[in-house]
């Protein structure tokens, strides 16, 4: 049996109760749903800056009524030091993903990012130090390693961050680490390598590359590739990063806590071959999607070239076993936004 099924297992005999901020995005809500299909207390936090209602409320059409009524929801800021003690009151676990993504976003606006993603991380350590929770777990993030040239990516080797975003999460992971050993909160940081799936948003100028692209292959229009499309990534389904949540949450080991770990499949993908993935998928059902080829236009400011994660941290020491490479959760994603898009055509 896997560690993540051991995991699910005990959760189910022994629930807690737990802290999501963020809830309403697209990590937010899929941890959601995990959680009150296992039978947890689940307390949600969201101000909607980025998430949605409607994710709510498919997260309420997915569970039961029995589960959703463990639900707390709290329109609330991280911004705002009380609104965190509110939500982080008798709680034992902390999911922290409430933030600005993007780095095109910091570099427009950088003020607001810092203000979120610093001092709104700093908000929810000391609220959740004062509540003594059991673990606070939190979105890092593999903009990290900004210009370390070294593939794959592994956790103690960073460089110098390319974007205020980049600062704002190795700022997060600096103050992680001092909390820890100034006040013995228990710690994880989990740096996402490029999350998709379900319930992710395609809207708007921050969007991320694959719901945008499925969306507009859908509906006919541009999609547009940033630089030559040998630029690659490595994409990690939604499915995966949730398990790493719930296995940082909850792991026994003294020697992975107070740590960082990727969180990613392994594997690099550049973004001509996603596009041609993702065409592929839709053209199944839309034949005309089929000859359909991308824009390609200037580089993005602070991007990196190429990225790709070392997953033997999280392996070894949480027992993370990724269920989804990037054709199969491209094969759930495409088909979730296919039956979405047909619905609100």
């Amino acid at each position: 049996m896997s560690a993540f099924m051991q995991v699910r297992d005990e959760l189910r005999v022994n629930p807690r109760t737990w802290l999501i901020t963020g809830v309403a995005g697209f990590i937010g809500s899929n941890l959601l749903e995990e959680l009150l299909q296992l039978d947890q207390t689940v307390v949600g936090m969201d101000n909607f800056a980025t998430g949605h209602p409607h994710n709510l409320e498919k997260v309420r059409a997915l569970v039961s009524e029995t589960q959703w009524q463990r639900f707390t929801f709290h329109e609330l800021d991280i911004r705002n030091v009380e609104h965190c003690r509110i939500a982080t009151d008798g709680v034992d676990y902390v999911l922290h993903q409430a933030a600005l993504g993007s780095v095109p976003r910091s570099i427009n606006d950088p003020l607001t990012t810092n203000d979120t993603n610093s001092t709104g991380f700093l908000n929810m350590l000391v609220a959740a130090r004062d509540a003594k929770v059991k673990r606070f777990v939190y979105a890092a993030s593999s903009s990290t390693y900004g210009d370390h040239p070294g593939l794959p990516k592994r956790e103690e080797l960073i460089g110098r961050p390319l974007s205020p975003y980049a600062v704002t999460k190795y700022v997060n992971e600096l103050y992680a680490d001092v909390f820890a050993r100034t006040y013995g909160i228990e710690s994880i940081g989990l740096r996402y390598f490029n999350v998709f799936g379900p319930r992710q948003d395609p809207k708007g100028a921050y969007a991320a590359v694959i719901p945008r692209w499925i969306e507009e292959l859908y509906r006919g229009t541009s999609c547009r590739i940033n630089g030559d499309g040998e630029t690659s990534r490595d994409f990690c389904f939604i499915n995966n990063t949730v398990q790493m949540n719930l296995l940082a949450a909850t792991t026994s080991n003294p020697e992975a806590v107070n740590q960082v770990y990727n969180v990613a499949f392994g594997v690099r993908t550049t973004l001509n071959q996603l596009f041609r993935e993702i065409r592929e998928r839709l053209a199944r059902h839309h034949e005309h999607v089929a000859g359909v080829q991308p824009e390609y236009v200037e580089f993005r400011a602070g991007d990196v070239r190429h990225s790709l994660a070392d997953i033997s941290k999280a392996t070894a020491l949480l027992g993370y076993a990724p269920t989804h490479d990037l054709q199969q959760g491209l094969d759930v994603t495409t088909q979730w936004f296919i039956e979405e898009l047909s619905v609100t055509n």
